[in-house]
């Protein structure tokens, strides 16, 4: 029952690892999405109020992406920083229970 455990455990630790991976990948492309869909319909409705036809659109289409760029690093450094401490107690449950078992 041990390599089996093991193994089973690693793999199902993996698949999650992997879904993490792909849910914050899908956060960021829907974040990117919602950043300059709005930077490019708020620059449409200011120039038809202003009446000032590509200026807000287009500063505002190009001020999105530095904007795109800080939140991008935001969602990825805070889902890292979720997932680095989810290994590190998920290791330390290991060692406890590798520790208890060499005790017995």
């Amino acid at each position: 029952m041990g390599p089996t455990s093991s193994q089973s455990e690693k793999s199902r630790s993996q698949y999650a690892f992997n879904l993490t991976l792909v849910a914050v990948a899908g956060q960021v492309g829907c974040l990117t999405l919602i950043i300059v869909l709005a930077a490019l319909f708020g620059g449409l409705w200011l120039d038809r109020y202003f009446e000032t036809r590509p200026m807000f659109t287009i500063g505002l289409m190009v001020a999105s992406v530095p904007v795109t760029l800080v939140m991008m690093f935001w969602v990825v450094r805070t889902a890292t920083s979720k997932i680095t401490a989810n290994q590190k107690s998920e290791n330390k449950k290991i060692e406890e229970e590798a520790q208890s078992g060499e005790n017995e």
